[in-house]
């Protein structure tokens, strides 16, 4: 596997983002209709404050038994999730993934602003 790559090589870029306020509803939604896995969650500003997972929609709204058309977002995220630079390299963030048990990191430029978001799918794709 080619490591050599950079984070915004593979990255998806701009990606599909909710907001705090953004009804679990909402989020399982779009994650649905797109075959995806994680939604970042951003403020107005687009500065990341979040990640939603299947794992959180499991872990904090399904197991708990809560109303996801009623659950906020907010309550259910991952908050402050680890995130990596467009320049790191693919090696660092599938090291990160990998130390984290984490299928998607955010990436944030430096300003903490969204600007994509790297799975694991996506790494796997660099395969010679």
């Amino acid at each position: 596997m080619r490591l050599d790559y950079r984070v915004e090589e593979v990255m998806t870029r701009n990606p599909v983002s909710v907001k705090p306020d953004n009804t679990v509803m909402d989020a399982v939604l779009i994650m649905d209709k797109l075959g995806i896995g994680a939604l970042p969650v951003v403020d107005e500003n687009g500065r990341l404050v979040g990640i939603f997972t299947e794992r959180d929609l499991l872990r904090r709204v399904v197991a708990r038994r809560r109303d996801p058309e009623k659950t906020l977002i907010r309550d259910v995220m991952t908050p402050n999730p680890v995130t990596v630079k467009p320049d790191e390299s693919v090696a660092e963030a599938l090291r990160i993934m990998s130390s984290l048990k984490v299928r998607h990191l955010p990436v944030v430029n430096d300003a903490g602003v969204l600007v994509g978001i790297v799975s694991i799918k996506d790494i796997e794709f660099v395969q010679p």
